[in-house]
């Protein structure tokens, strides 16, 4: 049977799932945690990359940081999508396949399900446990959805499991997680979705556009602490999976804008001079010492359009929400 196996038949409740769901697990192409500390932890700028994030705790804050109005991006979104969708619709056209990396909870989706009438979707996220949640209660609200979720680390490779429809395709990838690929990252991994939607295809696409610094600044701090939690969960995680013996209190949330990058960065500071054990490993922290968690790269929309030809997708509209703070992109396979 390969990799990929169907292993879901019932929701977390139990109940049974239209059989037009499946859930497909591919853990070949998860890199584990426990490489990514012992290389990021060893390097002189320590680092772990984002996907580590979305555990499924990680998931859940994620969640509650979209409902926090200093996080602009759900909003503005959802305002595009939801004044666009029978413009999308008639752009992109019904009975698509549409796939969507980082899915998450899938609240985006929802809103462009009843126009767009997909074929069939895939939503595709590294939190396995979460994914079989969200993608379940999907599967019961639209009993008329042919779903295959798949567990998967879209950062290492897009490939999809057996059994999709054929047809035309449409990679849906809203939020701002293409900011988390450096620029040469975003055009690679923009190559890699215009060779998987193929000819005829389409990307929708969302993408954060640059604005005042400190916009951005509160976005990534927002007041009741839910970010630094979730960036604090990353350490808690390794605690939990690695039986390390970090104690999470020694260490800080730091969010800033990076303007002559043209990037937020987020960092794990070391409050003190410290040693954490990890998998066996012994790794020194300094005190004021940084892991670099996250960056997430902004755009204006001319920089965006200009990275997806250099990617192989011609751009076709893009649309701002009220407030001109995010930018919703659909584009095409450019023609050979």
């Amino acid at each position: 049977m390969g990799p990929w196996a169907v292993c879901l038949s019932t929701d977390e409740r139990g109940h049974a799932l239209s059989n037009r769901f499946s859930f497909h697990d591919h853990h070949d192409h998860v890199t584990s945690l426990r490489e990514a500390v012992a290389r990021g932890f060893s390097l002189d700028l320590k680092q772990i990359p984002p996907r580590y994030f979305y555990d499924q705790a990680g998931s859940r804050l994620f969640d509650g940081i979209c409902t926090q109005p200093e996080y602009y991006v759900p909003d503005a979104e959802r305002e595009i999508l939801q004044r666009r969708a029978a413009e999308i619709s008639s752009l992109v056209g019904q009975g698509a396949v549409v796939i969507e990396p980082g899915a998450g909870n899938g609240a985006k989706i929802r809103i462009l399900l009843d126009t767009l009438r997909p074929r069939a979707y895939v939503p595709m996220d590294i939190s396995g446990d979460y994914l079989r949640e969200s993608a379940g209660r999907l599967a019961g609200e639209y009993p008329w959805l042919e779903i295959h979720a798949c567990c998967t680390d879209f950062t290492q490779g897009l490939g999809l499991p057996r059994g999709i429809p054929q047809g035309r395709r449409l990679v849906f990838f809203p939020g701002s997680s293409l900011g988390n690929f450096d620029p040469d990252e975003a055009a690679d991994f923009l190559n890699q979705v215009a060779g998987l939607v193929g000819d005829g295809g389409s990307v929708l696409i969302g993408v954060d556009i640059k604005k005042d610094a400190e916009i951005l600044d509160a976005a990534y701090n927002d007041r009741l602490g839910l970010t630094a939690a979730f960036n604090l969960n990353l350490l808690e995680r390794i605690n939990r999976e690695l039986g390390a013996n970090i104690d999470v209190s020694q260490f800080r949330h730091h969010a800033f804008y990076n303007a002559d990058l043209g990037r937020i960065e987020m960092h794990l500071i070391s409050r003190c001079a410290q040693v954490v054990q990890v998998d066996g490993h012994r790794y020194h922290f300094s005190e004021g010492e940084a892991i670099h968690t996250e960056s997430s790269y902004k755009y204006a929309p001319a920089e965006f359009q200009a990275l997806a030809r250099r990617s192989g997708l011609a751009p076709v509209r893009y649309w701002l929400d009220s407030r001109g703070l995010f930018s919703v992109h659909l584009l095409r396979v450019s023609e050979a």
